[in-house]
């Protein structure tokens, strides 16, 4: 395994939720799609993610974005999601974040009101808006919203035996750039507020493990993308009047700090395809640390079985810093360890 002499980062944050976006360093990912760098970054760069993912230059909770050449001429730029126990193929936080490093860092050219950043994603192409503000001859980035690719209901009222729960329990399964498994606290006996999150995370991961194993999932495009990522614990609300929390358990027991892009727009699915979301709607969705995106139909095509939706979300994201990575000789643990 080969270490760069250093990686570098900027580091942001999207509601809680942390990204470390790679800017130097990191080889060049080989493959003629994205779905393929994806695939060789598992099998030929793993050693790179664990050394920015896992401690101690990270740690369990920890999310980062590596820049990849795109192969669709439209994008403007393409990247790959890690977490700690792999890659994503959709994250909407990484997009909010990415948008306004795009803008500040002349990846795109910065026009006021708002500049548009297409990006290439293992999902498909994602197009984000950046609001920009001209202040004394200077670009000022600020909110963000993204457009979805394609999400869609794929089970509704699935009922499934939970071990330890004594008897089934009933959710949802929907596409939002990711596959969740989407259900109220309630129905395990539990609540977002008044139970202590190990609890909510194991419960949320037993049925990712359960579903996971289970409920086959076939996505139209390619099958790389026809995995369970993760369940979403909802306090039941739908998020139109009044904020709904939720709490995302994903990959390794990873808990997102933020209300997760690629979630709510699942959930936002989820509330078209049984009729209950219109193109005038807005949704407010609020994270475990409080943070909100919002979130509404931008289009919807009732002629797919099943039918497809694309959502818009919106958000903030911060610059936290930046940092230079290294690997002293000999450091075993320096090339990251979990606990």
């Amino acid at each position: 395994m080969i270490y760069p002499d250093a990686i570098h980062t900027v580091e942001m944050h999207t509601g809680g939720e942390p990204l470390r976006i790679v800017t130097g360093g990191w080889p060049r990912v080989k493959g003629a799609t994205i779905l393929d760098k994806r695939r060789h970054s598992g099998e030929h760069l793993d050693h790179l993610r664990r050394f920015i993912i896992h401690e101690p230059r990270g740690h369990e909770g920890m999310y980062a974005a590596v820049f990849v050449e795109p192969d669709l001429p439209e994008a403007d730029l393409a990247v790959l999601f890690l977490h700690n126990e792999g890659y994503s193929t959709m994250c909407g936080h990484a997009v909010i974040a990415l948008g306004r490093y795009a803008v500040d860092h002349g990846l795109v050219e910065a026009r006021a009101p708002a500049t548009e950043v297409r990006m290439q994603l293992p999902c498909g192409l994602v197009t984000a808006t950046v609001e920009v503000r001209e202040t004394g001859g200077r670009m000022e980035s600020g909110a963000v919203s993204f457009v979805s690719v394609p999400a869609f209901a794929e089970a509704l009222d699935l009922d499934v035996t939970v071990p330890g729960h004594g008897g089934s329990v009933r959710l949802d399964i929907a596409y939002g750039g990711a596959y969740y498994a989407i259900l109220p606290a309630d129905r395990l006996g539990v609540d977002l507020l008044d139970t202590p999150l190990p609890v909510l995370v194991e419960l949320a991961a037993g049925i990712s493990d359960l579903v996971g194993r289970t409920v086959p999932l076939h996505h139209p495009d390619d099958p790389d993308l026809s995995f369970l990522y993760g369940t979403i614990l909802t306090d039941g609300r739908s998020g139109l009047d009044g904020p709904s929390r939720n709490l995302c358990v994903f990959a390794g027991r990873q808990v997102d700090r933020c209300p997760t892009g690629s979630g709510v727009t699942a959930r936002v699915a989820l509330a078209a395809a049984r009729g209950e979301a219109t193109i005038t709607d807005r949704f407010l969705f609020q994270s475990v640390t409080g943070s909100d995106f919002t979130a509404g139909l931008d289009s919807a095509d009732h002629t797919t079985t099943p039918a497809e939706f694309r959502v818009r979300v919106s958000g903030r994201a911060a610059y936290c810093g930046t940092a230079r990575f290294t690997l002293e000789p000999g450091d075993t643990l320096g090339r990251g360890f979990t606990l």
